[in-house]
């Protein structure tokens, strides 16, 4: 990984992280308090009214990405995780299901209306067990 990815990573962790508690929630609300407190000091004045909207919008603007780029990470480590147990479970039908995430959205939904199905019919035959038979993968 270079520097540059390292270092955003690293930034846009910490800062995902400190925006979720409850104190940076508190530290913004103070900030809009004291802002709407001082609106009497400038006369309520277009730069006054500026400085939030400008601060907001720049805040707003940047967390876009930060937010994106953790979702993209915790996504990535998950599936990650989800196809090592897919290869560790003796009988899981792990070709088929591996690499999933990069099928269309239109084929997704054709595995799950697969799998549901078989999973309904195996329960109707096992009476109540589930087990792995069926391949999604014909739909692919």
């Amino acid at each position: 990984m270079s520097a540059m990815n390292q270092f955003f990573t690293n930034v846009a962790s910490r800062i995902s992280s400190y925006s979720g508690k409850a104190a940076t929630f508190i530290l913004a609300m103070l900030i809009i308090v004291v802002w709407a407190v001082t609106g009497p000091l400038f006369g309520f004045s277009d730069t006054w009214q500026l400085v939030v909207n400008t601060g907001t919008t720049i805040i707003t603007f940047l967390m876009v990405f930060l937010i994106q780029n953790t979702q993209n990470r915790d996504s990535a480590a998950l599936q990650a995780k989800l196809d090592e147990l897919l290869r560790a479970v003796d009988g899981a039908r792990q070709h088929d299901f591996v690499g999933v995430e990069h099928l269309t959205d239109d084929q997704i939904e054709k595995i799950r209306e697969v799998v549901e199905k078989d999973s309904r019919s195996n329960h109707r035959k096992n009476g109540g067990k589930t087990t792995s038979q069926g391949s999604p993968a014909s739909v692919r």
